[in-house]
């Protein structure tokens, strides 16, 4: 090879050898470089959980144990246009009342409220009132029609007894059902009282609530909504594609609803049909379809399961559970002895803490998932308000540390009166004892000013955040500073909770459902946790909360 003069001839490559990797210690895998490298840059592509799509965790689930994941319809893998659904409940309900059941014409003009009612709200047939619950069932918010409850009545109500949800006296809102219920409730003790009119408040929510079942259950709502399904219903992209995720995993699918078969056979194409080419017909999806299942009698009683004609016809009891067969009713024993599958093998998804999530969970072992759908509008107002959330962490932090420090300073102040009253100390140590007190004093005057202007700040912040998302209850989870009820309830009785049941799309059907576990007060101070995500076990028991474990067994 020429060069120009004067100058060498450029070396040849020389080729090297990759550099040794560090080696890992027997029975330490995990410090293998390749195993970090792979999870840094993973081959496997991963789709991006938005936060309001995860699926949330209260007890650890592995779904590679799931063999069979059921539906409920309606609100779980049907999902509604809420407004347009409770305006149309609300209305036929109010039509009802006027003509079946002598209410005055005047109530027909009233208009549905939807910021007035959300999940987790108490009727008390007894006052007329309606409140929302810690989970301690202490009484936080408290309306009478929508006219604020003065604290002091509050307490003077509810504060000294037990509040027992079971009582004929109270109703829990806890379905998205039941919502038009409530606001009916709140809005026409508004109206009557407001023309100085008594009204009996038990008689009149008995009243409201047979009205709205009457016409859930004479089919006529369902009816007005088959005519006008992109209406009322949601098509969500995703639950196709969620539902074949879940079958490719190895899943058997099957759709458990209280609806009859013309309206799931109406709303199910609706949603699923053409959605993807492998399914021509939403039918295809399941294993199996039940419809009329009574929930949540199926749990508890024994109906016979039968199968249905392809009109919806009964013919006689089912020995068998075949695809593209209808059937209805039954009951769990029954289900999993057909199915071949039961136990907590058996994952199921719906949106009715009782009727879906808690009777499934005292009947049964099923490890069940509760469809949440208002926690995408409550996490995206709380991720819009973080700079807040944030002041309000700082403040909290802060508050706590005035606190101890104001009961120093007035330890210390009780000690140098006691020293002044008991010694008699000498004119020059007297001297300096009151300087050190002033001193005290004016420091801990300066402590409790930070204290009270600390406590206002908060106060406006939580209003800000809370009553910003809901004027009149907050956030749906939250009440004061505590869990709610309804909360408490999710916590307690669902496995997993999400917004949707298309969520699973962004899982592997061979997820494992990891959730922190509940540390006592000596571990939060600590600055590393044992466990933080608990152990491998599955629920043992139905509720398997232990401070719950009797409860929910019964």
């Amino acid at each position: 090879m020429e060069t120009p003069r004067g100058q060498r001839a450029p070396a040849p490559p020389i080729e090297t050898q990759p550099a040794p990797r560090a080696p890992f210690r027997d029975g330490a895998a995990f410090e293998d470089p390749r195993i970090l490298s792979l999870l840094e840059t993973p081959r496997v592509a991963h789709r991006e959980v938005p936060h309001e799509r995860e699926i949330f965790v209260n007890r650890n689930l592995r779904m590679d144990r799931i063999e069979l994941v059921g539906f409920d319809m309606d609100y779980t893998l049907a999902i509604y246009h809420l407004r347009q659904m409770e305006t149309l409940a609300f209305e036929m309900t109010l039509a009802r009342m006027i003509e079946a059941m002598g209410y005055p014409p005047e109530i027909g003009g009233l208009q549905y409220d939807p910021g007035f009612v959300i999940r987790g709200l108490v009727v008390d047939k007894l006052h007329g009132n309606i409140f929302k619950m810690d989970r301690h069932n202490h009484v936080g918010r408290a309306y009478h029609g929508r006219r604020p409850v003065p604290l002091e009545e509050v307490r003077r109500l509810y504060r000294d007894e037990k509040i027992h949800l079971s009582l004929p006296r109270f109703a829990w809102i806890d379905t998205l059902f039941a919502l038009p219920e409530a606001c009916l409730f709140a809005l026409i003790i508004e109206l009557l009282e407001g023309q100085g009119r008594q009204v009996d408040y038990h008689r009149l929510f008995d009243d409201i609530r047979e009205a709205i079942d009457t016409v859930h259950r004479d089919g006529s709502l369902k009816a007005e909504v088959k005519k006008d399904l992109d209406r009322y219903l949601v098509k969500d992209p995703d639950l196709g594609p969620a539902l074949h995720r879940l079958r490719s995993g190895g899943k058997k699918l099957f759709l458990l609803t209280n609806s009859l078969w013309d309206y799931t056979a109406a709303v199910m194409s609706f949603v699923l049909d053409g959605v993807l080419a492998e399914y021509p017909s939403w039918r295809n999806y399941f294993d199996a379809v039940i419809t009329g299942a009574a929930k949540p009698a199926f749990f508890s009683e024994r109906r016979p399961l039968l199968a249905l004609g392809p009109h919806g016809e009964p013919l006689g009891e089912a020995t068998s559970l075949e695809r593209d067969r209808w059937y209805e009713g039954g009951n769990l024993p029954a289900f999993e002895r057909l199915m071949g599958i039961g136990g907590d093998r058996v994952l199921y998804v719906g949106d009715h803490i009782y009727g879906d999530i808690l009777r499934s969970k005292k009947s049964s072992l099923w490890r069940t998932c509760m469809v949440v759908q208002e926690i995408e509008a409550e996490l995206a107002w709380l991720e819009q308000h973080q700079d807040a959330l944030q002041e309000l962490a700082r403040l909290e932090e802060l508050r706590l540390r005035v606190e101890d420090e104001v009961a120093v300073h007035r330890s210390a102040l009780n000690v140098l009166d006691r020293r002044f009253e008991r010694e008699a100390p000498h004119a020059e140590d007297r001297d300096e004892l009151e300087d050190e007190r002033q001193r005290t004093k004016r420091e801990l005057e300066g402590l409790r000013r930070a204290l009270r202007d600390a406590n206002a700040r908060v106060e406006a912040l939580e209003r800000t955040v809370e009553e910003g998302f809901n004027p009149y209850w907050g956030l749906t989870f939250k009440e004061g500073n505590e869990t709610s009820r309804f909360g408490e309830q999710t916590e307690v009785y669902a496995c997993l909770y999400t917004s949707r049941a298309s969520n699973f799309v962004f899982y592997s059907p061979m997820q494992y459902f990891r959730s922190p576990r509940a540390a006592m007060p000596h571990e939060r101070s600590a600055p590393i946790r044992i466990s933080p995500y608990g152990d491998e076990h599955g629920a043992p028991v139905a509720g398997d909360r232990p401070s719950k474990a009797s409860k929910a067994s019964r």
